[in-house]
């Protein structure tokens, strides 16, 4: 379940370079095709890791004259996706001016505040504090990036003579410093003393190269990154992690174990903010937590800054025995080890504190390892607990890389504070946008395929929440699973074949939910069919299919959803999607009728346990939503319009005409309802029935 294949991680990184295409760029364009290329293979660097720069002669908007200007990745781009509009712009004689602004070291924040009045075209992309690292290096091109293979280089205990020894003079070698303008200034010396050089390896950072052309500086890097990975391959020293002291659980066993525990971790690590989990099982992840070295290395916490800031700066190693597994003991010892993390870690923020930090943040961990079992990792969406594990997954190679030819050294503790809770990050996380209503809340809908399914899933996914959505037809859900991607995208959406009438399926569906997301906070029970038919004509096999699906399966996925939610503590909000016909009777659908009316009273008596688990259950009764509905494509359309004496084309305008308020009911208007109760727009209302119907005299519930 890693973020990279074992496979392609063992291929060789080879160039990609399409000189037909490239020919037909402009040079902001090169840099863009340079740093796609770069950031689309995570073994050149992280997501959202690394900076490329370009210095481009640009025509001046006020002057008309020929200008230099840096193009320079803008903070808090990602390579991989990046588009023109994601790099900064800056006038390079005005960097060259700030020179004479800069006093030293405790200058070095100041500096960062002069960027804007450098920019270039009135570009509104903010600078990163990396720019004067590629602004003052004494070539056009310049790539930064945070491969494993060089990051263990830099993170050994020898890493000068082992860079001196290894790249035999052309990358150049400086001692760990945080990013900013004084080693901005350092990199250029090098640069100008050294015109031999084609880079330079910083310690226990990475790697930055550079050259006179967009194709060249590209294939430097290839060529340094290819030079590491295979020095280190020819040289690594046996058994890797001091050697395999557990063996792995069966993959099975190892998923079964992670979805009982993961709604367990992520209710006592939620208290504050809602957590998103995500599971790593990976060869190089098993290959570390089954090794003798596992807690030594652990504890010494992580070397690359891009690293710490996602991972913090050590993982919580879970003391569990995968020979003798005993889960019961693992979930028991879960509060000691969670508490002991989080005084380590205030104890960590009291040492190293400054008069101008920013408060302590939440100490739990962000990383879980299990002997045998694999890694954890949780976060406030499910992108940022992902993209943390595959983090995690760079430090377990930097770890590799390192001690199979020296010795890893992590960062200093006092360096590694001073950048986690370093002012320009801390005003960095200030600027990110407020949290969506629904954010870091998980969300089952049944009955997904279909049009209300889809549309509330729609609707849950644009407040922040992630959907597992369910539907016994496979391909109709595939369909709405590639919708539903494009609205919030891949993290944020899965799904699973099921039919809610078996207890087995229904268990299956919410072991999956616990092992994509950590648990499940909303239910939205809306799996339906429907039927028609006079009493005496009522088939038993058609009365027990409204009762299988409409009654039994709406209580097996409550009961199981239900079980969850109070194993996290963190409540929830069950919404079932009835009808208006479990209010009101109609000739000619006894079976649907009673399964319907059966529903709301089994939301009621729901709502009467949840409410001590601050479980909140409530119904949404729609009425004739009959665009984007399976079930009026199919036999219920023809019988409705029979029982009415109408055309089956007419069915809808019927409805419309018969309503209070003459107006049709959408799937979206039974979505804006189902999320006015899964949010805390609702927060005091459980035990409640709210008509979606455009007015129905006869379903007024009161």
């Amino acid at each position: 379940m890693g973020a990279m294949s074992d496979t392609k991680q063992k291929e060789p990184i080879t160039s990609r370079w399409d000189d037909q295409h490239a020919a037909s760029l402009s040079e902001p364009e090169l840099l863009l095709y340079r740093s796609n290329l770069l950031g689309s293979d995570l073994r050149i660097t992280n997501f959202g890791g690394g900076n490329t720069s370009a210095k481009i002669a640009m025509t001046d908007p006020l002057s008309g004259a020929q200008v230099e200007v840096l193009w320079v990745k803008g903070s808090g781009g990602d390579l991989g996706s990046i588009k023109l509009d994601g790099f900064s712009t800056l006038y390079m004689d005005k960097l060259q001016a700030l020179k004479a602004r800069y006093r030293g070291l405790d200058q070095e924040d100041e500096m960062v505040g002069y960027l804007p009045h450098c920019t270039f075209n009135l570009n509104p992309r903010a600078a990163s504090i990396d720019t004067p690292l590629h602004a003052y290096i004494d070539r056009k091109h310049v790539d930064h990036m945070h491969p494993d293979s060089v990051i263990a280089i830099a993170a050994c205990k020898n890493s000068r003579a082992l860079t001196e020894k290894i790249f035999e003079g052309e990358l150049g070698w400086l001692p760990w410093q945080r990013p900013g303008y004084d080693l901005g200034l350092k990199l250029e010396k090098l640069s100008q003393e050294q015109p031999q050089l084609k880079g330079i390896i910083l310690e226990g950072h990475g790697l930055f190269t550079w050259g006179d052309t967009a194709k060249s500086c590209y294939e430097t890097t290839l060529a340094m990154i290819k030079r590491a990975d295979e020095w280190l391959a020819a040289n690594v020293r046996q058994p890797v992690f001091g050697g395999q002291v557990a063996d792995a659980l069966p993959a099975q066993e190892r998923a079964a174990l992670v979805a009982r525990l993961m709604p367990l971790l992520r209710g006592k690590i939620s208290q504050q903010e809602y957590k998103l989990g995500h599971f790593d099982d990976s060869d190089a992840v098993l290959e570390f937590v089954c090794s003798a070295d596992l807690a030594p290395l652990a504890a010494l916490g992580t070397s690359c800054p891009d690293h710490f800031l996602r991972t913090k700066i050590r993982p919580l190693v879970l003391d569990f025995d995968p020979a003798a597994p005993d889960f019961d003991r693992l979930v028991n010892g879960l509060d000691q080890a969670l508490s002991d993390y989080r005084a380590d870690y205030t104890a960590y923020y009291e040492r190293c504190k400054r008069a101008t930090s920013p408060k302590v943040r939440d100490a739990n961990p962000i990383i879980y390892l299990i002997p045998g079992v694999g890694m954890l990792s949780f976060a406030k969406d499910k992108a940022t607990a992902r993209i943390a594990g595959e983090f995690y997954v760079n430090a377990i190679n930097v770890m590799r890389g390192a001690n199979g030819v020296d010795e890893y050294v992590g960062l200093p503790e006092q360096e590694a504070f001073d950048i986690e809770y370093w002012l320009l990050e801390e005003a960095k996380l200030q600027r990110m946008p407020k949290p969506k209503s629904l954010a870091g809340r998980i969300a089952l809908v049944t009955g997904g395929a279909g049009g209300i399914g889809q549309a509330v899933a729609r609707q849950l996914l644009q407040e922040g929440a992630c959907v597992m959505l369910t539907d016994i037809d496979a391909e109709a859900l595939e369909g709405a699973s590639q919708d539903l991607v494009k609205v919030a995208g891949k993290d944020s959406v899965a799904t699973v074949q099921a039919n809610i009438t078996s207890e087995d399926e229904v268990a299956a569906i919410l072991a999956a939910s616990c092992l994509r997301f950590g648990g499940v906070d909303l239910l939205v029970s809306n799996a339906g069919i429907a039927s028609a038919a006079p009493l005496d004509e009522t088939s038993l096999e058609v009365w027990k299919r409204n009762q299988d699906i409409l009654v039994t399966g709406y209580f097996l996925v409550s009961r199981n959803t239900f079980q969850i939610m109070k194993q996290q503590k963190l409540g929830g909000s069950i919404v079932f999607v009835g009808s208006k016909n479990g209010l009101v009777a109609s000739a000619g659908a006894a079976a649907y009728c009673t399964a319907k009316a059966a529903e709301i009273h089994l939301a009621r008596c729901i709502a009467l346990e949840g409410a001590e688990h601050g479980i909140r259950v409530n119904v949404v009764n729609p009425d004739a939503v009959i665009r984007g509905s399976r079930i009026w494509d199919g036999k219920w359309k023809e019988e409705r319009a029979a029982s009415n004496k109408i055309g089956a084309d007419d069915v809808e305008e019927f409805y419309r005409k018969r309503s209070m308020l003459k107006k049709s009911v959408f799937p979206e208007d039974i979505a804006e309802a189902v999320y006015f109760f899964a949010s805390e727009k609702s927060g005091k209302s459980t035990g409640n029935v709210l008509n979606v119907d455009a007015g129905n005299a006869a379903a007024f519930t009161r």
